[in-house]
């Protein structure tokens, strides 16, 4: 954590000691959630946008659709998770925050899934949080269920850092995520029907809206 971030974070409100607990479970079992001050920022962009339904692909234990559910009385959450450990627990958390009719949650591979398991066929908000690799063909799949001034946001578009550097200097077995990112990136910023913005907010949030 660089200094500045560690100064922002100093100034964030404690949140409920559930959703502390939900972070430390997270930091011990090395399952990645967003950084608290990437979250942060995404609600704030969530509450100014003010969206009815939100699309996210990636739950991993449910967090930041709880985050969002807290942040967002208004708003019903549809999220989708391939790891079913992580489904488990995530379902269970959405239990315990009693958001189970306010948070669909589906189990299954983001890529594969049939959308009329979904609830909704439009979403003002879409979340993209998942495979970093696939973030093109997770787009491309979900984009078309977000009308006109909705808001696409995707989480990690600077993988650490190595989005940044020469593909030479990054390790092997990352380099095709990272060549994939890196495209995807390029071709998001230059999308004409999309007002795209890239903040380097945590690990880097790009936010499109759809024109």
């Amino acid at each position: 954590m660089s200094s500045t971030e560690f100064y922002i974070e100093s100034h964030i409100k404690k949140r409920p000691e559930f959703l502390m607990e939900m972070e430390a479970f997270a930091e011990q079992n090395h399952i990645p959630i967003m950084e608290i001050v990437s979250i942060e920022s995404l609600l704030q962009l969530l509450r100014l946008q003010k969206p009815f339904s939100i699309l996210e692909i990636g739950s991993a234990i449910g967090y930041s659709s709880i985050r969002m559910a807290f942040a967002l009385p208004n708003a019903v959450v549809t999220t989708i998770e391939k790891d079913e450990s992580r489904v488990l627990l995530a379902r269970g958390y959405i239990i315990q925050a009693n958001f189970q009719n306010r948070i669909q949650l589906i189990a299954g591979d983001a890529l594969e899934i049939d959308l009329d398991e979904l609830k909704s066929s439009s979403y003002d908000a879409l979340f993209i949080d998942a495979a970093k690799g696939q973030y093109q063909r997770f787009f491309d799949k979900y984009s078309p269920l977000v009308p006109s001034g909705g808001v696409i946001y995707c989480d990690n578009m600077l993988m650490r850092g190595f989005t940044e550097i020469n593909l030479q200097e990054v390790p092997r077995r990352k380099r095709t995520m990272v060549r994939n990112l890196q495209a995807f990136t390029k071709w998001l910023m230059n999308h004409e029907e999309y007002d795209t913005t890239f903040l380097p907010i945590g690990d880097g949030i790009t936010i499109s809206i759809k024109r």
